[in-house]
């Protein structure tokens, strides 16, 4: 029962984040200078026609109805119509979140096994001289933005070498994965940073485990080294990287933008741009909603999974 109540709190504080979520991207679009009206009849627009404008949109009804409107939709699965083109949020943004999705993913699976087998030695041997040179690595590639990291890619693969592509186009109607090779550097990009940060987790988390009781008594016990590594060492560092990696995913998501702009890669960056440009609402409030799911989502499935993998924490208040 105590299970139930944990994971019935931590659904209901993931609802409230998400709720709390929704009430700063709609406030944080109404204070955006402008509105769609005037930015789709331009500059040389009088008031009745900028009036009829606002009218036809909705924009001249109270705030809180809006929001209520909005919200309700949402929660519905409509995230409204753009004030731009008139078309379904969805069919906006569903090809942007795709690639984006696309993009995350791979690099989730390259930065799980580089930090594995980055952290893992690592920790195994804390003080030795392959920890001091994987850690003095790390260290330095956390140290350097993002953009900086592209652009050095950028120069050594795509301006001196000649080998990969430095901006990722897409094919007409298709998918990132009908050009493999665009898809290189902005998951280099962003995996050499986030398997060097998660690295220094799995470092200390099998140090820790490494420094339990009962994995000494294994020793003692005779057992082989891989065997205490593989069936009692590790699977206690599971609570602790599930956090981290649940964590790490939902900051991809909302930090994929600068290496997407960098290499017009066609995610959701660039749809936000547009949105912001425009001064299109609705768009704006639908992508930050869905980045919130997104991030809140991965961060509650980390959750559950640290406390289903921690009996610790099963019991925790």
């Amino acid at each position: 029962m105590s299970l139930v109540l944990a994971v019935g709190r931590r659904l209901a504080t993931a609802a409230g984040t998400v709720g709390a979520a929704s009430i700063v991207l709609f406030a944080g679009s109404q204070v955006l200078p402008g509105d769609a009206a005037g930015a789709s009849l331009g500059v040389n627009v009088t008031a009745d026609e900028l009036a009829a404008a606002r009218t036809e949109l909705g924009l001249d009804r109270p705030l809180p109805q809006q929001y209520a409107d909005w919200l309700l939709g949402a929660l519905h699965g409509d995230l409204g119509h753009s004030l731009v083109d008139r078309r379904p949020v969805w069919e906006l943004v569903a090809t942007p979140l795709r690639d984006t999705v696309l993009l995350v993913a791979v690099t989730t699976v390259l930065t799980v096994l580089l930090a594995a087998a980055i952290g893992v030695p690592a920790g195994l041997r804390p003080g030795s001289r392959l920890d001091r040179l994987l850690s003095a690595l790390a260290v330095a590639v956390v140290s350097i933005p993002q953009f900086v990291t592209a652009g050095l890619l950028v120069l050594l693969f795509s301006t001196l070498l000649g080998v990969l592509p430095s901006v990722s186009l897409v094919p007409f109607g298709g998918t990132p994965l009908d050009r493999p090779e665009i898809l290189i550097l902005p998951v280099l990009s962003l995996t050499l940073f986030a398997a060097a940060w998660a690295s220094r987790i799995v470092r200390a988390a099998v140090i820790d485990a490494d420094a339990a009781p009962y994995v000494d008594a294994a020793r003692l016990a005779g057992l082989p080294e891989r065997r205490v590594i593989l069936r009692h060492l590790l699977p206690a560092t599971v609570p602790a990287c599930a956090q981290t990696f649940g964590w790490l995913i939902g900051a991809l998501f909302g930090g994929t933008a600068v290496v997407e702009r960098v290499f017009s890669y066609p995610g959701l960056s660039q749809t936000l741009v547009d949105a912001v440009r425009h001064h299109d609402t609705p768009v704006l409030e639908g992508v930050g909603l869905l980045l919130a799911v997104v991030i809140v989502g991965c961060l509650l499935l980390a959750d559950l999974l640290a406390t289903l993998a921690g009996p610790r924490l099963r019991t925790a208040p």
